[in-house]
């Protein structure tokens, strides 16, 4: 019954969307309600431990929005002191020199992948989206090609290694080891992030050219006029500073005494909102007033660079309502349920039930660690199952078929200035190619251990 109505759910959705021109915010909505009304959810809560369908509307975009507004806030600032300081340029001009123009998509996956290992998938996205507009722009390739290898190397990473949340929480229910867990991610994430990214990127982009959207490329690409470049090591280091803070409040969390007034401060600065708001006001020195920008000037572009995302963060917080209905309304438990009684691998079965939640609900993180919290007693039972491959298999299985109840679908889509159907092209066809392709690498895996 419940996967029945999340069917006709993203059917009637898609056709508000597409057929009669609805604005996706007030589609996601809608059709939040129609399932909450659907699946029998009261319309007000009748006490605090079952919410109704408005609560669950109003916690799914709060909750999506509470931790994305900020990022996307100050990372727009960010890229747009990268942008109006040419230091956007000066990076896009290094990785063309130093990888030629025809392999500069293996060169945003490289970085992406490198970047993404500390950080999570959106701050990694809106640290590196300007590089992408960049180089778009100065090379005239399509925004797919360069773009799919960025996204494809930062959900890898965001799927499959520690210490990314859900997998970190993977490898504490699995009772696998962390070390090898990162060691595995790292030997089945880049083969695959190079099928998914580049490979697939360079052949969809050939088939679709997209240009960079005007309202976001005004914001987030540099003017051009005959003006000096920043330094590279300068424009590097600010665009890595969040990047650096994370990774040292990682090391923080395995080396040091987690009551430490040491860690305590190490973990306040590695929080992603905090290292991000550091490096924002660092841009504001090391490329505004160091390049001769007045306070006026660098306040008008904090102020210039917000509008054009306010339409991304609305339609993202609807994704993120949608998302919570379907998982309040016990989609995702019935599903569970199914997958219980069935006899399979622990391997194939942590894969196949974090698919299917994901494609239910949405959502990577709640898909991980819903199959990772089922399969682990049955994976007990079963001696010669390997933890660490375990928790890497759930993780390609979450990463599956990211459509119109993921809020990552709606950023991919807006930024790029795609229609639906593109992004399903292109964005969903992507995450499919990492899920099936880093689970085929993970049985190979399990057949050499």
């Amino acid at each position: 019954m419940g996967i029945a109505i999340v069917i006709a759910a993203i059917i009637v959705l898609l056709l508000l969307i597409t057929a009669v021109k609805m604005h996706p915010f007030v589609a996601l909505i809608l059709v939040s309600v129609g399932v909450g009304l659907a699946m029998g959810m009261p319309l007000v809560a009748p006490s605090p431990e079952t919410p109704g369908i408005i609560d669950s509307i109003k916690a799914g975009l709060g909750n999506t929005l509470g931790f994305l507004a900020i990022v996307l806030a100050l990372g727009t600032m960010l890229g747009k002191m990268m942008a109006e300081s040419g230091g956007a340029e000066r990076i896009a001009k290094t990785l063309i020199d130093r990888f030629g123009q025809k392999r500069v998509h293996w060169a945003m996956m490289v970085v992406a992948f490198l970047v993404g290992i500390p950080v999570f998938f959106q701050v990694g996205f809106v640290l590196l989206i300007p590089l992408v507009f960049t180089i778009a722009m100065e090379t005239g390739i399509s925004l797919v090609t360069i773009g799919i290898p960025l996204v494809a190397g930062l959900s890898v990473v965001h799927g499959l290694v520690p210490p990314h949340p859900a997998a970190m929480a993977a490898v504490g229910i699995f009772q696998a080891d962390v070390g090898k867990t990162i060691l595995y991610s790292i030997i089945v994430g880049l083969p695959t992030a190079i099928i998914a990214g580049p490979l697939y990127g360079k052949w969809i982009g050939s088939r679709m050219h997209k240009s960079v959207p005007a309202e976001i490329a005004e914001q987030l690409v540099q003017h051009k006029e005959a003006r000096e470049l920043p330094g590279f090591g300068n424009t590097l280091f600010t665009i890595l500073l969040p990047v650096i803070l994370m990774l040292i409040a990682s090391i923080a969390n395995v080396t040091l005494d987690q009551k430490s007034e040491a860690a305590k401060v190490l973990r306040f600065i590695g929080d992603p909102i905090v290292a991000l708001l550091i490096a924002t006001v660092y841009s504001f020195f090391s490329l505004g007033y160091a390049r001769g920008f007045h306070r006026d000037a660098v306040l008008k572009f904090a102020n210039d660079c917000l509008g054009p995302v306010a339409n991304i963060l609305l339609v993202i917080g609807a994704g993120g309502a949608f998302n919570k209905v379907l998982l309040d309304s016990g989609i995702g438990n019935q599903i569970a349920e199914v997958a219980k009684h069935s006899h399979l691998s622990p391997l194939l079965l942590g894969w196949g039930i974090a698919a299917l939640i994901r494609v239910a609900t949405g959502s990577a993180t709640v898909s991980m660690m819903t199959a990772a919290g089922i399969v682990a007693p049955i994976a007990a039972t079963m001696p010669g199952t390997n933890a660490e491959l375990l928790v890497l298999a759930t993780g390609a299985g979450s990463l599956i078929l990211s459509h119109v109840n993921d809020s990552g679908f709606w950023m991919i889509k807006e930024y790029f200035g795609m229609t639906v159907k593109e992004t399903l092209m292109t964005w969903t066809a992507m995450e499919t190619i990492i899920s099936v392709v880093a689970f085929i690498f993970v049985l190979l895996l399990n057949v050499v251990l």
